[in-house]
Order: structure tokens, then sequence, then C-alpha cells
């Protein structure tokens, strides 16, 4: 099946805040998203973080409905 698309996008302000690893931004359309994942050590680290205490977890700042 041949699909043909004609669009004109016009953006006069694009603000993105957040990009994280499993968030697709997408303007206009699409034939195949392909998945890409990049990782940098920009803090020039050299070993892992130490494991995460479960018991500080704090509520989060906007409520999540249940």
């Amino acid at each position: 099946m041949n699909i043909t698309v004609h669009q004109s996008i016009h953006i006069n302000l694009l603000k993105v805040g957040v990009i994280s690893n499993s968030s697709v931004l997408q303007i206009g359309s699409t034939g195949a998203i392909q998945a890409q994942s990049d990782l940098y050590n920009t803090g020039g680290y050299t070993e892992p973080a130490e494991e995460a205490d479960p018991s500080s977890q704090t509520l989060p700042i906007v409520p999540l409905s249940p």
C-alpha cells in the first residue's frame, strides 16, 4: 500500500524541556521510527554509583492519581 503525504509545517517557537530515554519527538509524518540510544559519561565517572537507599524515597511533588 502506498501513501503519499503532502504537508507544510511552520513552527514559530518550540520549547522542549526534557527528552528522556524513551521519548519520541515527532514533527510531521514518518515512514518508520528507528530506535536510537546514546549514553555519554559527561562527568568523567570511573566507577558505578552507590546503590540507592529505598527508605530515603520521598513522595512525588505532583500527586499522582491512583
